[in-house]
């Protein structure tokens, strides 16, 4: 008979927090896979927990988890930790769920702390929708696109940032979303708590004054129906394929590049959009 894998949430500042059944799982599982085992023994050596550790993170994780797995499969059972919160949301414990599922392996969550949910619950916006993206690539084209996506959401999107990346995530969201809410929740349960709600404007203006300090939740205001109905206004679906030319050329583009980018805005090809530039 199978064993079983559990997530297990632990605090995310606040020990206090963690729950009754945390504990009871931590204590009678076969073995604890943490993110961190460094981070974790701390964490174990509060709860006088006993059981036996093996690190499981980014850069093991797939060898790690067959290792897991077949542990699960001789009938034992493992219990999953991250370095704080719930496992398997924004880190490496997505692969080993997907892993069990795949084998057939019970996979049963233990409720607990959650830094998304909380920082969302007492951002002030709303909580009706929301999307969950995570961390954002740290630089590159694919940074740039993600972040034009989520400009255009009406979900409430909610990130994580370091603060040392804090200063230049706001930069760029406010360049994308412009005069947009956000909410920046630091330090969730522990003795600096904080909740800061302002305009993406405001939040870059303030920490060009106020140096980031600990780990941030962003919860951010998604795009308004008045939005949405002006960026159609302004879409090229409504202009000529010259004023496209000349409105990526006013952004900064060389008349090379703007024709290569109105081609590929419209599905034509280089050599018909550049005969509407030659007069430019």
């Amino acid at each position: 008979m199978y064993g079983k894998l559990y997530l297990v949430a632990t605090p995310i500042g606040n020990l206090d927090d963690m729950t009754f059944r945390a504990v009871e799982i931590l204590k009678t599982a076969d073995i604890i896979a943490a993110e961190d085992t460094r981070n974790s023994i701390k964490l174990l050596n509060h709860f006088e927990i006993k059981t036996p550790m093996t690190s499981y993170h980014e850069f093991n994780r797939y060898d790690k988890a067959e290792y897991l797995t077949g542990l699960m499969r001789d009938g034992k059972n493992v219990a999953l930790i991250t370095d704080a919160g719930t496992p398997g949301i924004s880190d490496p414990g997505e692969v080993l769920v997907k892993m069990c599922h795949d084998e057939g392996i019970t996979v049963s969550p233990v409720p607990g702390a959650c830094a998304a949910v909380n920082a969302l619950a007492a951002s002030g916006q709303s909580t009706q929708e929301f999307v969950f993206v995570g961390f954002l690539n740290t630089k590159g084209k694919e940074r740039k696109e993600k972040i034009a996506g989520l400009s255009g959401e009406s979900r409430t999107v909610i990130l994580y940032e370091a603060p040392h990346r804090l200063k230049k995530t706001l930069a760029d969201l406010y360049a994308a979303f412009g005069e947009r809410s956000i909410t920046l929740c630091r330090e969730l349960t522990k003795k600096h708590e904080e909740f800061l709600k302002m305009s993406l404007k405001d939040a870059v203006s303030y920490y060009e004054a106020n140096e980031p300090r600990g780990e941030y939740v962003l919860v951010i205001e998604g795009i308004s129906r008045e939005e949405i109905d002006q960026r159609k206004a302004h879409s090229w679906e409504n202009i000529s394929i010259e004023d496209h030319i000349r409105r990526y050329i006013s952004e900064g583009l060389s008349k090379k590049d703007a024709v290569k980018q109105v081609a590929k805005d419209r599905g034509l090809s280089k050599q018909e959009v550049y005969k509407y530039s030659v007069d430019m």
